[in-house]
């Protein structure tokens, strides 16, 4: 079986290059520790069940309130749990790139978590009883699928552990048509953990099996974009695709896969999810505008503006999608917090810049420039204060002009910075995270250093208040829909017969002798 070969190799190469869970990295330690808080609020959950049942069929009042007081510690024990599974899943810091002490962490998702299923008892007993073939002719091929499914359980962060989950996803297309038929249940059941909150999801349908893969897939991504070396081009590229994989997966996920049972599957969690990936992806697209530093020039500077002003669009946008009703209280305080600190920053940024460009452009040239670009700098409301649009409607013409405009976008730039900062020291999981601490302290310093240039000592002209920066890129993110096609397989079990014909949906009879004689004979 040449498809049967390349199933069995996959999963034997994963497993040697660390899919095991027994390999004890950073990232499979932390996944072994969400699997276990798993099951503890499995027990508890079920406990809390059987408590509340048997409180609602008890009339002995003395017997109501032992069972009311076991409810209380259970209930207090699961809320503890789910601090504490929430406090995991907050710890981006394992996922990031170790090499890199200038590259601002990125939120990537966890793995959901999965109970063993077991397939090879029951479907052997399908196709003897559905096929009636021999069955134990195809106990290795079921053995097989088996370990495929548990090494898609902890894949590879690279694109191996990407291809073994697309090969395992197709391979399903054809595990639903051969073995799973609408009008019986053959005691599969497949029971998968909400990636956020624990909670366990049962189901026996195929679909529920299709979303889950698929949503480690767009996580898997995640965790691939976010530890990419992004003080190189190579690695700012190959992190912009990869946020943009996981944001074409979880919109294919949202509009093809409706019902899910688990809140993180649901279709506003999956577009705020998109939504982060996005804003991830344009984030990464400022990172290679500006790698090395920007270019002397006014062109430049403004152009860094415009990219820093759209990836600040990005985490507003973001930021919408998480505080929104069925989602405000599902997703971790830290991501809220990151995306916060992330708004304020590149904001400051987009200021930062377009001080910069002011303060570079020579009195003798680029005023025809300046005037051009002046028109698309900043994004003008009409129902805002006129003096503050008339301040900013056209471009200065003298150096004094010019410098009073950067003073106040400068001052901009330090109360956005103050803010992000602020922010920062408000979240425990990312005061943890010294690296962004220290770029957000560098950025700072850095505009309060330009500003302090800037500022006379017998200067008390009152700065002027500058609108926001208009959002603009060369280069906007875009979701990268998953490409099945590009991971073809093969059935597994064609030899039961060609699909069309010997799939779970048609009933077959017992094969039966029929003697044929000649009628010459018979005369």
């Amino acid at each position: 079986y040449i498809a049967t070969d390349h199933l069995w190799i996959m999963k034997e190469l994963n497993t040697m290059l660390g899919s095991d869970p027994l390999v004890q990295t950073a990232r499979g330690k932390l996944q072994n520790q969400r699997s276990k808080l798993n099951d503890q609020i499995n027990r508890e959950l079920r406990m809390r069940t059987g408590a509340e049942n048997l409180y609602k069929a008890t009339t002995n009042r003395k017997l109501r309130e032992t069972v009311g007081l076991e409810l209380s510690f259970v209930n207090s024990n699961l809320q503890l749990l789910k601090e504490e599974l929430a406090d995991l899943n907050s710890s981006v810091d394992i996922y990031q790139n170790n090499g890199t002490t200038y590259s601002v962490p990125m939120i990537p998702l966890g793995l959901k978590e999965t109970k063993e299923v077991e397939y090879v008892t029951p479907f052997k007993d399908y196709i003897l009883h559905h096929y009636n073939e021999e069955s134990d002719q195809y106990e290795r091929l079921l053995q097989m699928l088996s370990d495929l499914r548990q090494a898609v359980r902890t894949p590879l962060r690279t694109n191996a552990g990407i291809e073994l989950m697309f090969e395992y996803y197709n391979q399903l297309y054809f595990i639903e048509r051969r073995f799973f038929p609408p009008n019986r249940n053959l005691g599969v059941y497949f029971e998968w953990y909400d990636s956020l909150v624990g909670i366990p999801h049962t189901q026996r349908t195929v679909g529920f099996e299709k979303g889950s893969i698929l949503f480690n897939i767009a996580a898997l991504y995640t965790q691939i974009g976010a530890r990419q070396d992004r003080s190189q081009v190579s690695g700012i590229e190959s992190a912009i695709e990869s946020f943009q994989r996981a944001a074409g997966t979880f919109k294919h996920l949202r509009e093809n896969f409706s019902h899910a049972p688990s809140k993180d599957m649901q279709p506003w969690t999956l577009e705020m999810l998109q939504q982060l990936m996005l804003a991830q992806a344009q984030e990464c697209v400022f990172e290679r505008k500006v790698l090395g530093g920007v270019q002397q020039g006014m062109k430049n500077h403004i152009e860094a503006t415009h990219e820093a002003s759209m990836v600040t669009y990005m985490y507003q946008e973001t930021h919408r999608l998480m505080t929104v009703p069925n989602v405000r209280d599902y997703v971790p305080f830290s991501w809220l917090s990151m995306v916060d600190v992330k708004m304020q920053y590149f904001k400051s940024l987009a200021y930062y810049h377009t001080a910069t460009a002011l303060i570079n452009q020579s009195d003798s040239g680029d005023v025809d420039l300046l005037a051009e670009m002046f028109k698309e700098l900043y994004a003008i409301v009409p129902s805002r204060d006129p003096q503050e649009n008339s301040l900013v409607a056209s471009p200065p013409k003298t150096w004094e002009a010019r410098k009073e405009l950067a003073k106040a976008n400068l001052r901009q730039a330090v109360l956005a910075h103050e803010e992000a900062l602020r922010l920062h020291n408000h979240s425990k999981q990312l005061r943890r995270i010294d690296t962004f601490l220290n770029i957000l302290k560098h950025s700072h310093d850095r505009s309060l250093y330009m500003f302090s240039e800037l500022e006379e000592e017998d200067d008390f002209t009152e700065l002027m208040a500058v609108p926001d920066i208009r959002a603009k890129t060369d280069t906007p993110a875009k979701e990268m829909l998953p490409d099945f096609s590009k991971h073809k397989v093969e059935d597994v079990f064609r030899n039961l017969g060609p699909l069309p014909v010997f799939s779970s949906r048609h009933e077959w009879s017992a094969p039966r002798l029929i003697e044929l004689r000649d009628r010459k004979s018979v005369v």
